[in-house]
């Protein structure tokens, strides 16, 4: 007992800071894949001969597979423990399985065939077993924090850590990118010649793909995924040399308490409040940065480099504005204020980039800052509704937390896919004169779903009641 005390006290200490650090790397490579997903892989599936409608089912494969595999995923790192395992596993996945959907279809080099039926197979497979592995990552990485300390303040700085890697992923993705767009041809017809193999991944995927397919422009996307790869990897081995299996008890971590039946939350209107503005936040966030490529370079015609440029100047916005709201004291009513806030920002974003001609094509940076702030007030606030929900129900908050994941994945592939679906047709209604506007897929993925999003959003915080007393978690600083 004794023992048992003493362990406990050292787990009620604060952590070091280089325990903080290997902590926060350990989701370097989710984070910049998953930038890498939303930003490119719906343009890279096109521009190989995909059709939008067969793009758009790569992604929702991943989408479902990622949704339900966060569930799964859960219960058995709850069954059986063994984080750092878990957390092995699903980046060698994500490693593998990435670089095969950037590298080129294996299936169809192993089967012999080109057919687009075939391909979509192909990639549709690996996007699974990407996203199957994401989630895995994803959930082990998370869950650890409660785990490897007792004491509330580390817990913050150990959140805090992550979230910042977040930002530092999503940045070094769009300098990789700036770079590849600038240093290489943007002609996409012309072939290129094979160059040397700088990067492991990249030798493997030279083994298994055809002459011709590694030869096209899109290696630019795929030098693209192979870096942010070699990157991501690095920083897992940080990870797994410097933090050490969680040994904190699970009933040191949630107590004694009995489970909470899932009914408890579909009882209260607020879950469904909080499920609402959550999903559809995702959904802004998520819809926007898929089509802000095809939106940069088929509408408006700019160079390479600005499917770089422009997302990262909205991430750059965001991380200060995520900065600066931690000085904030948060109350019902505030959270309630800065979420509409940034959803009034983003209505009138959304109905600029609808509607911006192209001859007016260096307004996007413009756009870009009010939509980096935009996105930036309504994440914070939108999560920090999710504790106000939970209050001190901890033995439910796994469920809250995973079910709204789950929503959030079916909802962003089914509107993607749906989209998608109509990609062919409205380029058919394409403009030719640099004051054409015209109603693309790109317009009203980036532009008006976004947009009516956030209103949605904003009127369902409206009628919200948030207790101020549930909000002592907000208090503490997001970032430190």
């Amino acid at each position: 007992m004794d023992s048992a005390m003493g362990d406990d006290d050292s787990y009620s200490k604060s952590v070091g800071r280089w325990s903080v650090f290997y902590y926060g790397a350990g989701h370097m490579l989710n984070d910049i894949t998953s930038a890498c997903w939303f930003t490119y892989l719906l343009l890279f599936l096109t521009d190989i001969g995909l059709s939008p409608r067969d793009a758009a089912v790569v992604m929702l494969s991943g989408q479902v597979a990622d949704g339900l595999a966060t569930i799964f995923s859960g219960e058995l790192i709850d069954r059986f423990g063994h984080f750092k395992v878990w957390h092995l596993a699903g980046s060698i996945l994500v490693a593998i399985s990435f670089s095969s959907v950037f590298g080129g279809c294996i299936p169809c080099n192993i089967f012999g065939s080109d057919s687009l039926t075939m391909e979509t197979i192909g990639y549709s497979v690996f996007a699974a077993i990407f996203n199957v592995g994401w989630a895995a990552t994803q959930v082990s990485h998370m869950s650890m924090i409660n785990c490897i300390t007792l004491n509330s303040t580390s817990r913050v700085v150990l959140a805090s850590c992550r979230n910042a890697f977040t930002m530092v992923a999503n940045l070094s993705l769009y300098a990789v990118a700036g770079i590849v767009f600038t240093t290489t041809s943007s002609n996409t017809h012309d072939d290129i010649e094979n160059q040397v193999c700088i990067i492991f991944f990249y030798v493997l995927i030279c083994m298994v793909s055809s002459s011709s397919e590694i030869t096209l422009v899109n290696e630019q996307y795929r030098w693209i995924a192979y870096l942010s790869i070699a990157v991501g990897c690095c920083f897992v081995g940080i990870f797994h040399l410097g933090t050490r299996e969680p040994r904190l008890k699970a009933n040191a971590c949630v107590g004694n308490q009995a489970r909470i039946s899932w009914d408890y939350w579909f009882k209260k209107v607020l879950y469904y409040q909080v499920a609402l503005v959550y999903v559809l936040t995702r959904l802004v966030v998520n819809v926007s940065q898929a089509y802000l490529a095809f939106y940069v370079i088929n509408d408006l015609r700019m160079i390479q480099s600005a499917k770089a440029l422009v997302p990262a100047v909205i991430y750059v916005c965001s991380f200060f504005v995520s900065v600066m709201l931690q000085e904030v004291a948060w109350t019902g009513q505030r959270l309630k204020a800065y979420y509409s806030t940034g959803g009034i920002l983003w209505v009138f974003c959304g109905a600029a980039i609808f509607l911006l001609p192209r001859n007016m094509s260096w307004f996007v940076y413009v756009l870009s800052i009010f939509i980096g702030v935009a996105n930036a007030l309504m994440m914070v606030t939108g999560i920090s509704m999710q504790s106000v929900l939970v209050g001190e129900d901890l033995n439910g908050c796994a469920f809250v937390c995973g079910s709204l994941s789950f929503l959030d994945k079916m909802a962003c592939g089914l509107t993607l896919y749906i989209l998608q679906s109509y990609q062919t047709t409205s380029k058919q209604a394409q403009g030719h004169l640099a004051t054409d506007v015209y109603v693309s897929v790109s317009r009203f993925g980036l532009g008006l779903v976004p947009a009516f999003c956030s209103l949605v959003g904003v009127a369902i915080t409206y009628s919200m009641n948030l207790h101020p007393q549930t909000l002592k978690h907000t208090l503490v600083p997001l970032l430190e």
